[in-house]
């Protein structure tokens, strides 16, 4: 789910990853939380707990000697921890990710100044973590949880939610499995040097990834560098030219929709091109299954899919060539709402109210989509070219964003079931 050039300047994740790397609260809002206090520059005192969760806010301000991350507290009990992020005047960081070694357990992106508070939450077990802040001054913030992290609850909604969460993980995997086959697809169609059926199988083999992205948009490759782009899996799949990091070249997905769609042809290249993408899913997919799930990563890596709709998709710069971003649209809002449907049942025993709310949101925002559904397209829906998208993208956005402040609540709730 990302901003334009996040992936050029990420400092990456680990090669095992056993959380949801998107834990995103929704873009409109700070999780339950309120606004973001002032913070303290790196302060060291131990994060306060309400209502079960360990409360840090971090501030981005443009300072005399550059940009600065100001996180208020540098130390939290093990459990439930909320993030709450607020770019006041920093013009040169545009995320803030929670990292524990080498693996991200939460992030924050898109952070341009005077925005609205957003905020990420994660249950933390006890040991060392770092707050980095591409960009800033001082880039990384030592941070330590203390203790251990508190067994479940045993309620009906804690069983539930436990529930839900391994069925998703039987989702997840799934959904990685079909992407499998549609990428060999993908390449058979792009060796056998005919591009209309190239075409057909590119549009048919993105949902996969896009239904899933959140989960798995972490891993690099093993050996390699979590600050080098070359090994960073998700970059080789998904890269766009807005997002291009020359020392790491084209690859991908969109290398390969540049050639179909804006060369025309299928070159030696391409056939390398699909190659690698078939090579380097391969690769994703085997990491993928040590990714184990709790309540929360389903939740905010559902708001995470949404924000990749509303930076991506909805601006157009996603399928940039073919116009099929109202495709990946689908399947961004299709991964969110089986995520939220497996915790629906325990959400229900903890706020049924906000539980038929994000319900009715969801309905709402598929609703929207089916006005663009055309099956004579590849993909399913109709391309989304610059007249739909001047002529819809306000109101694409309004309805999504009416979905994200509801679920960005959702994460703090399941998170202290």
């Amino acid at each position: 789910m990302p901003s334009s050039d996040r992936r050029a300047r990420r400092l990456g994740a680990a090669v095992l990853l056993p959380t949801v790397i998107a834990l995103l609260a929704g873009c409109a809002g700070t999780a339950g939380t309120g606004a973001a206090a002032p913070a303290q520059r790196s302060g060291s005192t131990t994060a306060p707990v309400s209502k079960g969760i360990s409360e840090v806010s971090v501030e981005l301000v443009s300072g005399a000697s550059g940009d600065e991350c100001r996180v208020s507290h540098t130390s939290a009990k093990a459990g439930p921890t909320t993030f709450t992020v607020a770019n006041t005047s920093a013009t040169g960081i545009t995320e803030v990710e929670l990292v524990q070694g080498q693996r991200i357990v939460g992030e924050k992106e898109n952070l341009a100044p005077g925005l609205a508070p957003v905020a990420f939450t994660s249950t933390l077990t006890g040991g060392a973590y770092s707050v980095v802040c591409p960009g800033a001054s001082t880039e990384t913030i030592p941070f330590t949880v203390t203790g251990t992290a508190p067994a479940g609850s045993g309620s009906d909604a804690a069983s539930l939610l436990a529930t839900g969460t391994r069925t998703y993980g039987e989702y997840a995997a799934s959904t990685l499995a079909d992407m499998t086959t549609a990428v060999q697809k993908l390449q058979q169609a792009v060796d056998s040097g005919d591009v209309a059926a190239a075409k057909r199988q590119y549009a048919l083999a993105r949902p996969f990834y896009e239904r899933v992205e959140s989960d798995v948009e972490g891993f690099v490759l093993p050996g390699g560098s979590p600050t080098d782009n070359k090994d960073n899996l998700d970059y080789l799949i998904d890269m766009r030219a807005s997002n291009l990091d020359p020392s790491a070249g084209w690859s991908g997905f969109h290398a390969i929709e540049r050639d179909l769609w804006q060369g025309g042809r299928i070159t030696a290249t391409t056939k390398q091109y699909a190659a690698g993408l078939t090579s380097n899913v391969g690769k994703l997919v085997t990491l993928a299954k040590t990714l184990t799930y709790k309540p929360e990563d389903l939740a905010n890596g559902a708001a995470g899919l949404l924000e990749e709709v509303q930076t991506s998709k909805i601006k157009g710069e996603e399928e940039l060539y073919s116009h099929l971003d109202l495709v990946d649209f689908a399947a961004n809002v299709e991964g969110a709402e089986q995520a939220f449907a497996n915790l629906e049942p325990g959400l229900k025993k903890i706020d049924p109210v906000l539980t038929q709310q994000v319900a009715d949101r969801f309905t709402a925002v598929t609703d929207a989509l089916k006005a663009y559904q055309d099956p004579e397209q590849a993909g399913g829906y109709e391309l989304y070219t610059a007249a739909v998208r001047d002529q819809d993208a306000a109101k694409l956005s309004r309805v999504v964003a009416s979905l994200q402040e509801p679920l960005s609540k959702i994460a703090e709730k399941v998170a202290t079931a």
